[in-house]
């Protein structure tokens, strides 16, 4: 199947294939996975992310320097991330190594031997990046703040892990995990670059099968229910961490676009956000504050966080939902709106420009919805967000009976 811009394609292992040809000197690949820490049991908490980075460390084929060593000779470059619901390995290359980078996902994701020093030495690296997280507290208190909004529940949990439950994980417990969740029909292969369709559905057809057995995939547990809170935690901090918000859409609902553009209104990367002129450039009580709106498949996160100095903690959240408020009950005026149509537009192409950046977006909207959409399709459904739309979106996630708080209280003593 194709359109204008993408090209799709599903093996008879289920495995699906999204391309965009393009002209660019270097191509971007990659195998996104429908799993990520959500899917972890109880007793996996953080399996997830570990695997994401012992899946490099040997294969029946190669070493771990073999392995590193594939795409580096050729001047390419491999990584790999992990979400809460989702897990990529991706590579960047020149075009003729197609081949080559998609072998070597082929080799890694289906391989792996995971061998037991390597394993062990890996804990160390990971539990170093966890001691990392836990000393950068505006990190963290965002994670700590979805864990309050989904309380008891697996999204809630930090994708990392606890170094009590990163020392437990066995090699028994990978394999049973990738087991469960690494089966050809939960990936997408996306790519952009300089290469036929035909000839990426030959590579993927040689390279990305598999005779492996597979378990079947544990259903995600629902949602629980959501309940608003404040929580205040004492931290050895100069500063002040705030993050407010609520639970919001996911991601097929009609009204991600609006959702979306609100965030972006409120406290997206522009200077002159509604958030940052109230907040920051009118009163100087913070020096960072952002909005963010992160939907999943069946729900989704929308926060605002700030730094500031204790003292004006109070100050700063109560001028927050002063703002939220205004976006409330008041209905934005046509030309605030078309600017801020205008400027999300905008940012939203200018992060198109990155091929690799389009490349991950189109494997996770496969996954999701089955389909890209295209620039022209986002822009028509932000072009047709009304003013009332946005104001009963406002009124959806930002009124104040909804709103989740989490203080990080940083200490009064001047530094």
């Amino acid at each position: 199947m194709t359109n204008s811009t993408y090209q799709y394609h599903t093996l008879p292992s289920g495995l699906r294939i999204v391309h965009k040809e393009s002209a660019a000197t270097v191509a971007h690949c990659g195998i996104i996975i429908d799993t990520g820490s959500r899917d972890e049991q109880t007793d996996e908490h953080g399996i997830a992310h570990f695997i994401e980075h012992v899946i490099f460390k040997g294969t029946t084929r190669r070493k771990a320097f073999h392995i590193l060593s594939r795409m580096d000779n050729v001047g390419g470059d491999i990584n790999a991330y992990t979400t809460k619901e989702e897990t990529g390995v991706y590579a960047s290359f020149l075009p003729e190594y197609y081949g080559r980078a998609i072998e070597l996902f082929g080799d890694i994701l289906f391989h792996s031997t995971f061998p037991l020093k390597e394993i062990e030495k890996e804990k160390d690296v990971v539990y170093d990046e966890i001691t990392s997280y836990l000393d950068t507290p505006w990190e963290q208190i965002i994670d700590d703040f979805e864990d309050q909004l989904f309380a008891g529940h697996t999204l809630g949990r930090n994708i990392l892990g606890t170094p009590e439950r990163l020392e437990s994980i066995t090699r028994e417990a990978i394999f049973a995990f990738i087991a469960r969740n690494y089966h050809p029909k939960q990936m997408v292969l996306c790519s952009v670059g300089k290469i036929s369709m035909k000839r990426l559905i030959r590579m993927a057809e040689r390279y990305l099968t598999t005779e492996h057995s597979f378990e079947k995939k544990i259903p995600r547990a629902p949602l629980n229910q959501y309940l608003p809170q404040k929580r205040i935690v004492e931290r050895n901090s100069f500063q002040t961490h705030i993050a407010v918000g609520n639970r919001a859409f996911p991601w097929r609902d009609k009204r991600r676009a609006t959702l979306a553009l609100l965030t972006n209104y409120l406290g997206g990367p522009a200077m002159n956000t509604r958030l940052n002129m109230a907040i920051r450039e009118k009163y100087g009580i913070t020096y960072n504050i952002e909005a963010q709106y992160t939907p999943y498949s069946d729900t989704g996160v929308f926060s605002v966080y700030m730094g500031t100095d204790p003292t004006n903690a109070e100050r700063a959240l109560h001028l927050l939902h002063r703002e939220f408020q205004h976006s409330c009950h008041k209905i934005p005026g046509s030309n605030k709106l078309h600017i801020a149509k205008k400027q999300f537009k905008g940012q939203l192409a200018i992060a198109q420009e990155s091929n690799l950046m389009e490349m991950l977006s189109m494997g996770k909207s496969v996954l999701i919805q089955g389909r890209v959409d295209s620039m022209e399709q986002l822009y028509a459904q932000i072009d047709a967000i009304t003013a009332l739309e946005f104001m009963d979106t406002a009124n959806a996630i930002l009124a104040e009976n909804l709103l989740s708080t989490l203080i990080f209280k940083g200490s009064e003593q001047k530094p």
